[in-house]
């Protein structure tokens, strides 16, 4: 029998109920008020008394309301079907939902129960299976996908029967296992899994190394993301976090996208809704939709709710990975889903811990983090999940509690700066707060040296140190004035803007710039090097700015030119002679 609750007490969202029967944490239960089913989610157990977080508005919930309890926890209904949807944190399908808003007790399936899919058999009968193994393929966007053993069975199983390839529903039965003990198990398309528990359906998980190529030099270059790596992008508003994380699903070399937009402002997540539709795959040339789920959780919805939807978005990413896929996973803003948590933790009486976020904050970020990775499964094939998540500390502090507990998860900071936007130099990501820790790997150092060269690391670190010195110079000019730094000095700090001006920054929106091949950065790099070891002879620092000024002003053009073109090499010569002109012979 299913335990039954009565409401005794109503704070918010937070409902506490008492009980006739067990009830475990993060179950679901539903609770009826005028005519309306409210989802909820058990976050406290003390005696009899349950405290649920209800994922809808509680307006009119009275003390005496009656609650069912489901037995299960928060689950997401994975399968084919889901790519190019928008859904909700609890993963409604928004396309299914009537008018502008969303009303109260409204649920729909997230799949489509009626379409056909074209199944081929992977595995005949007589075969032994383990969960998570692959038993046949379907096609959906031009994406092969995997119909899999269900994730909760444990143990092995024997393919007693598996239907031939033909046209099916997600329901219809496509295979037949049986356990030790002979009783038979049907198996369909659907998976079903509780979102806030990892998938391990794995072998191993190997610290990651490949580099994940995104075309954008100031994360390829000097910063490198790896594919299965941790990434986050904390800013100020404004300083152009949504356009980079387009530019990053745009153009990094993943087979799914997931885009969770967690507590954003509605007309943030209308943004996404009508500009990424519009978005053209590089790789394909077809619409990136095809390949893009998007989990949209505005911030006047209930906390709850915002809460769950980056685990749902997670849950997903890790379904397409046990397919051997390479997901790439943006959460925009992970701030938000913090703040869901803090008010959560307020409403319970807990202990708060800095600026009253949770006193667990950190567990909860990290545990959040390393479901990300990279991972080998146990046919042998491999799959990743890249995880870059936003942050958007108040007032531009990064050193609030959510920036500086993921930056003791996240391998990979791009700190966005104000300064850099106001002066626009986009993207506006401060090259010298901001690091890599892949680039110490020794597995990675050998991926590069294999496939770019030994000296890349070592390129790397000098224009980094270049931009430190190019800036502490700036800051004596600022103090001392021109005429009161040697001309020597202009020459180093123009050498820095050179690096500022033609590797950092990119025009997002112009059709060559916007996306620079790992051949084309290696080339720059090289170009950007042997000017920097370059001895000039000047006699005033006007000669100084006026010269590199001209030298930016090609090697931009060089950067609008396609790769190799007769005008590129054109501008390359130009440079050249440039160059010759001031050289100390």
């Amino acid at each position: 029998m299913a335990t039954k609750g009565t409401v005794i007490g109503v704070i918010a969202n937070m409902v506490t109920l008492t009980v006739d029967g067990p009830v475990s944490q993060n179950e679901i239960c539903y609770i009826s008020t005028g005519g309306d089913r409210l989802m909820a989610e058990v976050i406290k157990v003390v005696g009899k008394n349950v405290y649920v977080q209800v994922f809808e508005s509680t307006r009119g919930l009275k003390v005496g309301a009656e609650a069912e309890f489901t037995g299960h926890m928060l689950e997401v209904t994975l399968g084919p079907g889901m790519l190019s949807k928008n859904y909700d944190g609890l993963q409604n399908d928004l396309d299914k939902m009537e008018g502008v808003f969303l009303k109260r007790g409204q649920y729909t399936y997230p799949l489509d129960k009626e379409k056909k899919w074209l199944f081929k058999p992977i595995v005949k009968a007589g075969d032994e299976v383990a969960p998570s193994a692959w038993l046949g393929e379907v096609e959906e966007n031009h994406q092969p996908l995997k119909i899999m053993v269900p994730f909760q069975l444990q143990g092995t199983y024997k393919v007693k029967s598996i239907v031939a390839e033909g046209e099916y529903t997600i329901e219809d039965t496509v295979a037949v296992l049986t356990d030790e003990e002979g009783k038979e198990i049907p198996v369909n398309m659907i998976q079903k899994w509780p979102v806030k528990k990892a998938m391990t359906n794995y072998k191993e998980k190997p610290r990651p190394y490949k580099l994940l190529e995104t075309g954008v030099r100031v994360i390829d270059t000097m910063n490198p993301i790896v594919e299965g790596g941790t990434g986050f992008i904390p800013g100020p508003f404004g300083t152009g976090k949504t356009v980079l994380q387009h530019a990053i699903s745009k153009q990094a070399e993943a087979d799914i996208v997931i885009i969770a937009a967690c507590g954003e402002r509605a007309n943030e997540v209308v943004e996404i809704f009508t500009e990424f539709p519009e978005l053209v795959d590089p790789h394909t040339g077809r619409k990136l939709m095809e390949r893009t789920i998007i989990v949209a959780n505005t911030s006047n919805m209930p906390v709850a709710a915002r809460e769950a939807s980056v685990y749902t978005a997670m849950t997903m990413a890790e379904f397409y990975r046990a397919m051997g896929l390479k997901v790439l996973l943006m959460a925009d803003s992970t701030s938000r889903w913090a703040q869901a948590l803090r008010e959560m933790s307020n409403r319970m009486e807990e202990l708060p811990g800095p600026d009253a976020f949770p006193m667990d904050l950190s567990a909860i970020i990290s545990n959040f983090y390393g479901r990300a990775g990279y991972v080998h499964l146990n046919n042998g094939q491999t799959g990743s999940i890249t995880f870059i998540g936003t942050v958007s500390p108040a007032g531009g502090n990064l050193k609030e509690p959510v920036t500086e507990n993921t930056k003791k998860v996240a391998r990979c900071f791009y700190a966005l700066e104000q300064e850099r936007a106001d002066r626009k130099r986009y993207p506006a990501v401060n090259p010298i707060d901001s690091y890599s820790k892949y680039l110490e790997y020794p597995e990675f150092e050998a991926y590069i040296t294999e496939h770019i060269n030994g000296e890349w690391i070592g390129k790397v670190t000098e224009l980094k140190t270049r931009l430190l010195r190019g800036k502490e110079i700036a800051e004596q000019i600022n103090i001392l004035g021109d005429d009161g730094v040697p001309v020597e000095y202009h020459v180093i700090f123009w050498k820095s803007e050179l690096i500022d001006f033609v590797i950092l920054q990119q025009d997002a929106f112009d059709e060559v710039d916007s996306v620079t091949p790992m051949e084309r950065q290696e080339e720059i790099v090289n170009m950007i090097i042997d000017i920097c070891h370059t001895d000039f002879s000047f006699d005033n620092f006007v000669e100084v700015m006026d010269y590199f000024k001209k030298m930016i002003n090609i090697c931009k053009q060089m950067n609008y030119s396609p790769f190799r073109s007769p005008q590129y090499t054109e501008f390359r010569k130009q440079l050249q002679e440039l160059v010759d002109e001031r050289k100390v012979k």
